[in-house]
């Protein structure tokens, strides 16, 4: 297909994506978005100008070669495009689903400074699903084996992509997963309707072509420990095993039956597919009154969860405004459309229960914005004499995670914060033990799918220059 003229391509609209309607979506956990057809993929990808100075690619956090592979969805060189995707990414089926592109490659688009930018995310999704829905996926050559072993403990986002790129130089890559699944969040923390367990699968799988080792039911620290890594002949160690542990207000009742950690919630729901019942008899709570705490991505699919599971009502208590909400801005359009109640400017002070020790109600004050926080956001202070309840059966806690103590505790050499973290002495991910590099939320705490990538990636090009060096020095 030859590109029509510049001025011509920036008069087309940005493309929609078709969607089931809420009315629809809420009875089921399919995914909501349905991808492009060919014809509006190739649309929508004639919007991109081809910039000379592609100010795109500056705000991957994985280096996608952007403009390269829109340019061929273009030209109809669909799985052409999914390979030149691939050259940098080893999940673009994920990304191109959960990654929030509005403020990294989309928010760098020039069409976005006088109108809508290209639907990057979107053409990304479509190019990864023309390949997979092919049968035809592409598996590159990698070199002959250098002999170097390199242990990865947790197979979230970063240690899938620190494996994949690794695995392509040469190296032999073991991936160690506690649970049974691998995947880490993308498994057990995103629902079936924005992220379909059978793409993360597939991506998984292709990554084992390439020749990645992946042991499942492993926890490191318990079954073995780092040290005993390098005991069995690893080489370097990278730890990508996240934030996962929950973290509770500590506010009153809040030992009542029916609060739970949107981790264990989600979990439940998700990697033990307490959303195929009667398939699945996982037990998981379906209460008709359900208030998630928290503004983030884990809170709206706490709250989608919850409706899709039965509840009446569904709240979203967040202490500030819409406008302050983390959530992608698509994340909280969908909660809305599927009726979800906002309760803004809210915050939770206690619980109460009945006589049988459940949850029955929500005490909570009205807020008002202040002055700016460390977060760059305005400080909500409680307006005095506001308080109220909202009736509740079940309450999910979604305002935030913290580091998983068991690998730092029995890992010797490894200095960590006072919050838990990983310390490392640069983006490189580089610890304070020799052969040890750390990436994704047990450096950062929480923070998105894209950039734990990221972090692989740049780990993956350090693990290589200290390996190598090593080489040289032997």
């Amino acid at each position: 297909m030859e590109l029509e003229p510049k001025k011509k391509r920036e008069k087309v609209p940005r493309q929609p994506m078709p969607e089931q309607s809420p009315l629809e979506r809420i009875k089921n956990f399919n995914e909501v978005p349905l991808g492009y057809s060919e014809e509006t993929a190739m649309l929508e990808a004639s919007r991109c100008i081809q910039c000379k100075k592609p100010t795109c690619i500056s705000g991957c956090p994985v280096d996608v070669n952007i403009p390269a592979f829109i340019k061929l969805i273009a030209e109809g060189k669909f799985m052409e495009a999914a390979r030149k995707l691939k050259e940098t990414n080893s999940l673009p089926a994920v990304c191109g689903r959960v990654c929030p592109q509005e403020d990294q490659c989309e928010k760098q688009c020039i069409l976005a400074k006088k109108g809508e930018s290209v639907a990057i995310g979107r053409l990304e999704r479509f190019a990864a699903d023309y390949e997979r829905n092919s049968g035809q996926i592409s598996i590159p050559e990698v070199p002959s084996p250098n002999g170097k072993k390199v242990a990865v403990v947790g197979a979230g986002p970063s240690g899938l992509t620190i494996a994949g790129d690794l695995v392509k130089m040469g190296y032999e890559v073991t991936i160690y997963e506690a649970l049974h699944k691998a995947g880490g969040v993308l498994v057990y923390g995103i629902p079936e309707f924005r992220l379909p367990k059978s793409i993360v699968e597939a991506e998984v799988h292709y990554l084992e072509k390439l020749g990645v080792k992946i042991e499942t039911n492993a926890v490191i620290g318990r079954l073995r420990t780092v040290d005993e890594l390098f005991d069995e002949g690893f080489q370097a160690v990278y730890i990508a095993v996240g934030a996962g542990a929950p973290v509770f207000m500590n506010i009153p009742g809040e030992n009542l039956s029916g609060i739970y950690s949107a981790n264990e919630y989600l979990t439940r729901s998700n990697l033990m597919k307490a959303y195929l019942f009667p398939e699945y008899d996982t037990p998981i709570v379906r209460g008709k009154n359900v208030a998630v705490i928290g503004g983030g991505n884990v809170a709206m699919d706490s709250v989608r969860t919850a409706l899709r599971l039965g509840a009446e009502n569904a709240y979203i208590i967040y202490r500030r405004t819409d406008v302050e909400m983390p959530a992608r801005i698509e994340e909280v359009h969908h909660a809305k459309e599927e009726g979800v109640q906002f309760k803004l400017l809210t915050n939770p002070v206690a619980y109460l229960g009945d006589e049988n020790g459940w949850v029955t109600g929500m005490k909570c004050l009205r807020m008002e914005l202040g002055e700016p926080d460390a977060s760059g956001r305005r400080r909500p202070v409680p307006i005095e004499g506001s308080e109220f309840v909202i009736d509740v059966d079940t309450v999910v806690v979604a305002v935030g995670t913290m580091a998983n103590p068991i690998v730092p505790a029995t890992t010797t050499g490894l200095e960590t914060n006072k919050q838990g973290y990983i310390v490392t002495k640069d983006e490189k991910g580089e610890t304070t033990r020799q052969g040890v590099y750390a990436g994704g939320d047990i450096v950062t705490g929480s923070a998105t799918v894209i950039l734990a990538m990221g972090a692989g990636k740049k780990a993956a090009s350090a693990i290589h220059e200290f390996l190598s060096g090593n080489e040289q020095t032997t």
